[in-house]
């Protein structure tokens, strides 16, 4: 194959490959896929997302006695670059790929033959020229001993910088791969080209910067692929997380509950073995969720208790005529100290405040906002539907002293119906809605028929991907009309 000296146009292009050994064990093992006889029958008729789960997967961060071994000593990944992407090449080299045979030599006078039956140039050409010649190891790719990755560059630093990629999910999931802040689909991605696999294969740029003395290369092909898994980058599937965690919510230290060695607790290696989100957007929702560690597993207030702990806050600053937007951390914990323990104080004061530091002394800024929030989900969640002015007074006299209670306090927590006669709200709280964009559309439309831009704003504030918009998601998932000068918004389907 011979190799201009300007990067080459159409349907040529360059590659180079660098052979990199697998992670360490304690960062990831690679595993290989189960025998399937439904899967290798090439009449199946199995669907691609199915294919996923029999591919290679990640296991990570495995404690070492329980870690599954290999049946081979170590995976090689071969890194292919090319003009248009950066693929990654995942499996085991077949056993004769390692002996290296070699294809019929050819001779310097039958390349410069080839070059003349082809209108080729020797000028415009470099003087090495690569022999490619298919071997018995080819056959391996065909049996499904390897898969190719794309990677955007980015992803493909890390990687060769000794970080890890995961592909996390269950077998009834879709599979995601995920680095360590972001998590991305997987789709396979057929290719008319065919992709092949050559090791030492050296690019028109390496091949400048070698003197080499033999012209002549020849080289084995050891594998071939028409297809290869393509990234999407995706939303973190985080509702799991909650899931997980409601299962078993602290109700204090005195609870009968905590007795139970048999309740689920999780640890951030449990979470992130069953979450399908890279492990710095399951930590920021474990803040977002007010979720703390106790005794070494990620735990979740239960509402009264947390309910508990806010109200002996809010009347201890009430009896000592402290201002909200200084509260003394330390006083807090001797007053409190005897009446529950000093870390789920601390805790419920980093949820509700800003924690800052004055003249030597950790001091909070507790947050209205988050306060009067509470409150309200607290006198509407026994509620069905509540009379929105009797609602609207009760609530501003539950609040401590002070502080105003407003309505856009209550976005993505509770719903206004200005059509019912008295008005009335209730409860509906943005974490109860389905995760999917269309589950979730057909979950509003089939709670309420019109929405105006401001009412579903917030419950579909979390759906925007990156540069996305709401209006772009109310343009893709709804119609719009105009109803008494306001325009509002209906589903595309019909929802039963």
């Amino acid at each position: 194959m011979a190799m201009k000296k300007s990067s080459l146009s159409g349907d040529h292009a360059e590659y180079s490959q660098a052979l990199l050994r697998a992670p360490p064990p304690q960062e990831a093992v690679l595993l290989p896929r189960s025998p399937d006889p439904v899967r290798d029958d090439p009449v199946s008729k199995r669907s691609r997302s199915q294919e996923f789960w029999d591919l290679p997967r990640t296991v990570a961060r495995s404690a070492p006695e329980i870690r599954p071994q290999p049946p081979w000593r170590a995976f090689e990944i071969v890194c292919i670059s090319c003009r248009f992407r950066r693929l990654l090449l995942l499996g085991r080299p077949p056993p004769q790929v390692l002996r290296h045979p070699r294809a019929a030599m050819r001779t310097r006078e039958e390349v410069d033959a080839t070059l003349q039956v082809a209108k080729l140039n020797a000028a415009e050409l470099l003087p090495t020229v690569h022999c490619l010649g298919f071997g018995p190891g080819a056959s391996g790719a065909d049996a499904g001993d390897f898969c190719l990755l794309e990677l955007e560059p980015a992803l493909c630093q890390q990687l060769e910088a000794g970080h890890s990629l995961v592909i996390r999910g269950d077998k009834d999931e879709q599979a995601v791969l995920c680095s360590k802040d972001k998590t991305y689909d997987l789709k396979i991605a057929d290719t008319s080209n065919m992709l092949l696999f050559i090791p030492g294969c050296k690019t028109p740029d390496q091949l400048k910067m070698e003197e080499t003395h033999c012209n002549i290369i020849h080289t084995e092909i050891f594998g071939f692929s028409n297809n290869y898994w393509e990234l999407r980058r995706c939303r973190p599937k985080l509702k799991k997380l909650k899931k997980f965690l409601m299962e078993n919510t602290y109700e204090g230290p005195d609870s009968q509950k905590e007795e139970d060695s048999n309740r689920s607790k999780y640890t951030t290696e449990d979470l992130l073995d069953q979450i399908q989100a890279s492990e710095e957007e399951i930590m920021t929702q474990l803040q977002v969720l007010n979720a703390c560690e106790i005794g070494g597993y990620w735990r979740i207030l239960d509402f009264d208790y947390e309910m508990k702990l806010l109200n002996h806050l809010t009347q201890l600053v009430d009896s000592e005529s402290w201002s909200f937007s200084k509260v003394p951390l330390n006083i807090c914990l001797q007053e409190l100290g005897p009446l529950e323990p000093e870390e789920m104080i601390e805790h419920c004061l980093k949820c509700y405040g800003k924690k800052y530091v004055d003249e030597g002394e950790v001091y909070f800024e507790l947050s209205a906002d988050k306060i009067c929030r509470a409150t309200a989900q607290m006198l509407l969640q026994n509620a069905v539907k509540f009379n929105l002015a009797e609602f609207q007074e009760v609530w501003q006299q539950s609040v401590p002293e002070g502080m105003i209670t407003r309505l856009d306090q209550l976005k993505g927590l509770a719903l206004v119906d200005r059509h019912s006669r008295p008005e009335v709200i209730f409860l509906l709280k943005v974490d109860d809605l389905p995760e999917g964009n269309q589950e979730r559309f057909n979950s509003l439309f089939s709670l309420r028929e019109k929405w105006t831009e401001e009412d579903i704003a917030p419950y579909i504030q979390d759906l925007c991907g990156e540069k996305q918009t709401i209006g772009a998601l109310l343009t893709k998932y709804s119609r719009s009309s105009m109803q008494n000068g306001i325009k509002v918004y209906n589903s595309r389907r019909s929802i039963s």
